[in-house]
């Protein structure tokens, strides 16, 4: 068994079918998520996994909602009129590095990327009875960082949440998003 799935399926899955798991995925109150790191290549069968997962949890009574950062980017980018050509024209004239710093600017501004995932939760999700798995996080390498979005979604997120994080462990706290990007050590919520 590879030891991404031994720990979804024996650390991870086993506090997430508790009545309350946010005690234990997290240590603060205002940011009761994880993070689930698997290696970038895995990227496919983890999704397979998490589909299993949401199947096993939802025999448990959960209700599991999955927001994925892909949708959350593409939805971001069309309020803003930023199709796919007017992308990629943008990136010949102006050059990747000027269309990264916009799409971040989109994300972190304009269209919020935290408010959209939050927006994507229900009022009235039960933190005994809901799970939100937040997935697709590649999607947003080298445009916006993982660890902004969990800053910013303190305190708008109130029900248990798990972000499926493809990058390598840096030490005890640091992870190098995708494996590419220097290591961030200021993961504050809890990494499986």
């Amino acid at each position: 068994m590879k030891d991404w799935k031994e720990r979804l399926t024996k650390k991870l899955e086993p506090i997430l079918v508790k009545n309350d798991p946010r005690p234990d995925i997290s240590s603060y109150d205002d940011m009761p998520y994880a993070i689930f790191r698997y290696d970038p290549e895995d990227e496919f069968a983890v999704r397979q996994e998490i589909e299993l997962l949401q199947t096993r949890l939802e025999g448990e009574g959960k209700r599991v909602m999955t927001i994925s950062l892909a949708d959350c980017l593409q939805e971001a980018l069309e309020k803003e009129g930023l199709t796919a050509r007017r992308i990629a024209q943008a990136e010949r004239r102006t050059g990747a590095a000027k269309v990264r710093d916009t799409v971040n600017s989109v994300l972190g501004k304009r269209q919020p990327l935290d408010d959209l995932v939050a927006s994507r939760i229900p009022d009235g999700a039960d933190p005994m009875h809901h799970v939100v798995f937040i997935t697709r996080a590649g999607s947003l390498f080298r445009m916006y960082r993982t660890s902004t979005l969990l800053e910013q979604l303190k305190g708008k997120v109130r029900v248990p949440a798990v972000l499926f994080y493809p990058g390598y462990l840096d030490g005890a706290a640091g992870l190098r998003f995708m494996g590419v990007l220097d290591a961030v050590h200021n993961y504050r919520p809890k990494i499986f």
